[in-house]
């Protein structure tokens, strides 16, 4: 089913690289709450406009900052270059106001599919905002300049005739109409409220009412969902607060209600802490960027005025801080895993130049969306967000705030501020694991390195491609796993990596080599594998996770385990097979040594050759070790391809709106071969992330330290004896071990003896088809008594093995349940 479409890419070129066809309203957004009506409009008195006026000027322009001091001089000089850049190469004409942003002929009938014109709209909108700001800053050497300013109001006016006027009917994508060019005119005429004339405001007011009618927040379904719904709603504000109507205002806050509490499917947050948006792409470092800086803006808004948002599932966004959004930051960066499309936005062209965005610039955009909610939280809360924004910012080494050039002014100061607080202190790295069955994915933090685990089913896509974003992220759903640590991981997907990166390499990923188009399964996530087991159970700390992974468009399939411990993650793989005529291989890992980086690999502590290109094939290695990075250790014998190799390509070729200048990036890539249509196919490794050789090599040499239970295609399974854990992932009813189940399930077990010598054992599972109601799980070790149960646990009986009979496990939607029992 074709999505509602898009959104953040529409800052495009002047070619108009946005491929959307057509205004489709997607499906509904389901277990939100019917609309709100609106409230009635309290009374306000000019006073009251002018405050919540002041109130944005302030969140917009930052405030409490010195404007000679580092890092914001340099900032505003460069912001007042670009204002001037902006105003010598404007030449309002018949189509455009600057020739290399043409909105084209605003006449539908004539201009149906100008995609790429309209968002030279919102283009245009946003270039006349960094000017009001060089304008309204201080510092620019253009601030408070007539010229300027009279430039900007003649942009205004230019636009208003030309295409964005009362009565005009949209074309192209809906996006820059109701979002992108309202908001950056909005802010506009908030930055330069008193130059105005009334009678030009009221013009441009009229306009944003044509395209963003009360209507447009009517139902809660298509295009007005989770983030785009803020958005809306920011827009509906702000014409509020300039046009001086409650009516609106009482409206806007109103119509964020249905986005607040938690969802079940469709667009939103879940209670386990996903994000979605699109309805099947996992979202938290996008949309749901999006999501937290429109709420974070909106609630400081109207805190304090009569429209002050109440409703009491505003906690529910308080609490996603760290149940939905800090899982995913690390070091000042938001993992990719969570980015949709967006981790294919490189270099390409901004509003005023060329801006370079990667997963650093989007965490820092998240963290000061963080601190502005802290300031509207309750007073333990805002205490320890900024303690973790201090954590995150203060290990920041790949992209220090103060060079993040993508950083407007108001945000870069609330980052700033935290670091410079000496009263915070900034809170380290937890050891944790969290798991988000509703977008198939998993983050684990352990001592010196953190991972993400990247999956697909009916639930959620293989990839997000849409608007020429994205084309070739065909496998970041089939098993990837990110993972950042050692010395040589700060850059790992930071540094140019999506457009470089072999797309048929991407890192833990099972891949058939069969030939895929560019968009290859359809736009907006369409492209989703017929399967459901994609999950796993944890204890919080260490984990299983499983998934039944089909090829898209391949038959390919497979089935793939991950067991994450404290030092290593176990991979497991089997069932291997395909018959699309070829080559089929797991990666064990693709490391981005940078443009000129190296690292000595060495093989069962042989170095190996540091020439580039180089390739070796071998089925003898018990170990591998990459200096800086990982230890890798073979359980099985492998048919082992090491390549050292240079790749080059453009962020042009991820994304078409991207920048065409060749960039060049050194790999080191491990691979188990399978052959071309393997039948029944597997692998077994360790994943060290971190490890020097020497660990390495005596991971290698206790052959006794894992115990792989079973790794066939209806079982996986591992033990480690010296840390009492035991993973299993069952596809169907089945035996791994002690463990025994009648139906799939993922199941953790980790034993430990208490100080007074006593033996406990946590019992974690799950069912991640989320397609049974009932399960029955047996482990066969004597068991004294049961400690703790969740409710699932509807029957249990111990003795010589302990028996949990589960009921409702269906509604836990894959979420782990725990049961703590006592060993006879």
């Amino acid at each position: 089913m074709p999505r509602s479409w898009s959104r953040r890419s529409l800052i495009t070129t002047a070619s108009g690289a946005v491929l959307a066809t057509g205004i489709t309203a997607g499906p509904a957004a389901a277990a939100h709450p019917a609309e709100t009506p609106a409230s009635p409009a309290p009374a306000a008195g000019a006073a009251d406009y002018a405050a919540l006026r002041t109130r944005w000027r302030e969140l917009m322009l930052g405030s409490g900052f010195t404007p000679t001091g580092a890092p914001f001089r340099d900032r505003l000089a460069q912001l007042g270059s670009q204002a001037s850049q902006l105003r010598a190469a404007m030449a309002p004409a018949t189509g455009s106001l600057w020739p290399d942003a043409v909105f084209g002929d605003p006449d539908p009938d004539t201009d149906t599919e100008s995609y790429g014109y309209s968002g030279q709209i919102q283009t245009s909108y946003q270039r006349l905002h960094t000017m009001a700001e060089a304008y309204a800053q201080p510092g620019t050497g253009l601030t408070g300049d007539k010229a300027l300013a009279d430039a900007v109001l003649a942009g205004l006016a230019h636009l208003e005739q030309q295409v964005y006027r009362a009565g005009a009917k949209p074309y192209g994508n809906w996006y820059s109409w109701q979002i992108g060019a309202p908001q950056a005119l909005l802010d506009v005429l908030v930055l330069l409220h008193d130059l105005v004339p009334a009678e030009d405001r009221a013009r441009y007011l009229a306009a944003v009412d044509t395209f963003v009618p009360d209507s447009a927040v009517a139902a809660y379904t298509g295009t007005s969902t989770g983030a785009n719904r803020v958005d809306l709603c920011r827009v509906l504000a702000l014409r509020g607060a300039v046009g001086e109507d409650a009516a609106k205002l009482a409206l806007a806050r109103d119509a964020l209600s249905p986005v607040l509490p938690y969802v079940t499917s469709g667009d939103g947050l879940y209670a386990d802490g996903s994000v979605v948006q699109h309805t099947w792409v996992p979202y938290t470092g996008s949309y749901g960027a999006v999501l937290i800086d429109g709420l974070s803006r909106l609630f400081a808004l109207l805190a304090g005025s009569a429209w002050e948002v109440t409703d009491p599932h505003r906690q529910v966004v308080l609490d996603a801080v760290e149940h939905a959004y800090a899982p995913f930051l690390l070091d000042g960066l938001v993992m990719d895993g969570v980015s949709g499309r967006a981790v294919s936005r490189g270099l390409s062209p901004g509003a005023a130049g060329r801006t370079q965005q990667s997963d650093h610039t989007r965490g820092h955009q998240i963290i000061a969306s963080v601190l502005l909610l802290a300031e509207g939280a309750s007073a333990g809360e805002r205490a320890r967000w900024r303690a973790l924004a201090k954590g995150w910012l203060r290990r920041e080494e790949f992209l220090p705030v103060e060079r993040d050039t993508t950083l407007a002014v108001g945000p870069l100061a609330r980052l700033t501020d935290v670091l410079a607080d000496e009263e915070v202190q900034a809170l380290p790295e937890p050891r944790e694991h969290r798991q988000f069955p509703a977008m198939d994915r998993l983050t684990h933090r352990t001592a010196g390195w953190a991972a993400l685990l990247s999956m697909s089913s009916r639930r959620i896509t293989y990839y997000e491609t849409g608007n020429g974003e994205n084309g070739r992220g065909w496998n970041s759903g089939s098993g990837m796993l990110y993972w950042w640590g050692g010395t040589g991981g700060d850059g790992q997907y930071s540094d140019a990596f999506w457009p470089t990166v072999d797309p048929m390499r991407l890192p833990g990923t099972t891949v058939s080599h069969k030939p895929l188009a560019v968009a290859e399964g359809g736009d907006w996530g369409a492209a989703r594998p017929d399967v459901d087991y994609a999950g796993g159970a944890t204890d919080g700390t260490w984990a299983s996770a499983g998934q039944h992974l089909k090829g898209l468009d391949s038959t390919l399939t497979a089935r793939k385990s991950f067991f994450f411990l404290d030092d290593a993650v176990v991979c497991l793989g089997a069932g291997i097979t395909a018959s699309d005529g070829h080559p089929v291989e797991t990666v064990i890992d693709n490391r981005n040594l940078g443009a000129a980086g190296s690292a000595l690999l060495t093989l069962d502590g042989v170095p190996q050759p540091m020439r580039t290109p180089w390739t070796t094939r071998r089925r003898d290695v018990r170990w591998a070790h990459l200096a800086g990075h990982a230890g890798y250790v073979l359980l099985t014998q492998t048919d082992l391809t090491v390549v050292r190799e240079e790749r080059t390509g453009a962020w042009q070729d991820v994304n078409t709106g991207g920048s065409p200048d060749p960039l060049t990036r050194r790999y080191v890539t491990l691979l188990a071969g399978h052959g071309q249509d393997p039948s029944n196919a597997g692998y077994a490794y360790l994943l060290m992330p971190g490890a020097d050789a020497a660990r390495t090599a005596a991971r290698a040499a206790d052959r006794h330290w894992v115990r792989v239970l079973a790794n066939t295609a209806g079982v996986q399974a591992v033990r480690v004896p010296s840390l009492g854990f035991t993973g299993a992932n069952l596809y169907a009813a089945g035996s791994a071990g002690e463990l025994v189940t009648d139906g799939p399930a993922s199941v953790t077990v980790r034993e430990a003896r208490g100080r007074r010598g006593e033996r406990t054992a946590v019992l974690c599972v799950s069912d991640p088809t989320r397609t049974a109601d009932r399960l029955r799980v047996t482990w066969r070790r004597p068991v004294s008594a049961v400690l703790s149960r969740p409710g699932t646990v509807t029957s249990v009986t111990t003795g010589a093995a302990v028996t949990l009979t589960f009921d409702g496990l269906a509604a836990t939607a894959g979420v782990t349940q725990r049961t703590v029992v006592r060993l006879a």
